[in-house]
């Protein structure tokens, strides 16, 4: 029985910005080749009161800028969310631009939890010498970062394990959540969570009706995935508000692979309590 959730990928945007991302899903059918209708299109409050109806009780505002110029307002934006909402973790990003080091350690002074780097949307190179510095800026402070390092649903130039494991490579300690579980290069992710002791997966839209037609997740490597949930590496993600489908199907999902009630309640609630804990 799972009486209490811990999403660590949820976004909450700027009004502007968000129906933005929502006309952008709305157009997004001939990029992936199926339609991407969004389920939760409710006001900000509308949204957080679901979540709760939910008994999401953690969830984070993950924003990801996709150009310069832009990432620091996101931060002061989506630290003044969480501040003013209860249960929200404070999440900021960061892009390859000169000021990158400073507005991240400032979002840190102001309490940033988790962060939000999408290589995907923002068609950068995690290895650029000017992130370097930011990456060992979170490294030190031991805050994980949600990467969408995966190809789907659509690959990208730096997109696969490649990349964002030579940064591991560089950065070994750097706490690291791979979002969709690394959709579709599963294995290659798995094997970066198992070589890292800061690496983890989270299960967004992975293993649901959705991903699995694009992308089905190999059975051969469930009993891997189970060995990584129970010590602390898998951690409920959703997508939710930009989700095709109703909350509910991604935690059926999660229960339908059949690795037994611990590793559920781990995943649902216990790897995210421990990983963001209240230090000291």
């Amino acid at each position: 029985m799972i009486d209490r959730l811990a999403d660590v990928h949820t976004h909450f945007l700027p009004p502007r910005m968000q129906r933005r991302v929502w006309d952008h899903f709305d157009q997004a059918g001939p990029l992936i080749g199926r339609p991407w209708p969004i389920t939760y299109r409710g006001t900000e409050q509308e949204r957080v009161e679901t979540l709760r109806k939910l008994n999401v009780r953690m969830f984070s505002a993950l924003a990801y800028a996709h150009r310069p110029d832009m990432a620091a307002d996101l931060n002061d934006w989506t630290l003044a969310f969480a501040a003013r909402t209860p249960g929200c973790l404070p999440s900021a990003t960061f892009f390859p631009e000169p000021g990158a080091t400073a507005y991240a350690q400032e979002a840190l002074d102001r309490g940033a939890r988790i962060w939000k780097v999408h290589l995907q949307v923002g068609g950068f190179d995690p290895r650029l010498p000017e992130l370097d510095e930011v990456w060992g800026l979170l490294a030190e402070a031991g805050a994980p970062v949600v990467v969408h390092a995966g190809s789907g649903p659509v690959a990208a130039g730096f997109t696969g394990p490649g990349p964002i494991g030579d940064v591991l490579r560089r950065h070994p300690r750097l706490p690291v959540i791979i979002a969709h579980a690394g959709a579709p290069e599963y294995a290659g992710f798995l094997d970066l969570a198992e070589r890292y002791e800061q690496v983890r997966l989270d299960t967004t839209m992975a293993f649901t009706d959705f991903f699995e037609q694009m992308a089905p997740f190999p059975r051969d490597l469930r009993p891997r995935l189970r060995d990584l949930g129970l010590a602390g590496k898998v951690l409920l993600g959703s997508d939710f508000p930009n989700i095709p489908y109703p909350y509910e199907h991604q935690i059926d999902a999660l229960v339908r692979l059949d690795l037994g009630d611990e590793w559920l309640n781990a995943v649902c609630w216990s790897n995210a309590q421990a990983l963001f804990a209240p230090r000291g």
